[in-house]
């Protein structure tokens, strides 16, 4: 298990990586960057509450902004989000977003679970 961390990290590096041409890059870079830190410090033993817990609150700020969204997608019979962003379709991005945020928020919650008696 300890080599899956690595595996998070690269993951989420990569996320990063792709998101610095994305129209506001610095938000999602900073969060993907800091959920691979996150997973780094728990691959080398060292803590990373300080950065974990910050980064939920942060998730959860920017997930109830976005639930809305969610919500209104979910009444709309959950229309395609796969395909290309439209102005005329602004719930392909939100709930992209959403649901990248509940990724974010669902690594670093079981970091947090599953060190909970440690140190870390």
């Amino acid at each position: 298990m300890k080599y899956g961390h690595l595996v998070v990290t690269a993951l989420f590096f990569l996320f990063a990586y792709f998101q610095t041409n994305d129209p506001d890059p610095w938000g999602w870079v900073a969060l993907y960057l800091g959920v691979g830190t996150v997973s780094l410090l728990a691959f080398l033993g060292q803590p990373f509450r300080w950065l974990a817990i910050p980064g939920l609150v942060v998730i959860a700020i920017w997930g109830i902004q976005l639930f809305p969204a969610f919500l209104s997608w979910l009444e709309a019979g959950t229309p395609s989000i796969a395909s290309e962003m439209k102005t005329d379709e602004p719930h392909i991005e939100l709930v992209r977003e959403f649901f990248g945020l509940m990724l974010c928020g669902l690594v670093l919650g079981g970091y947090l679970v599953r060190n909970r008696g440690g140190t870390a």
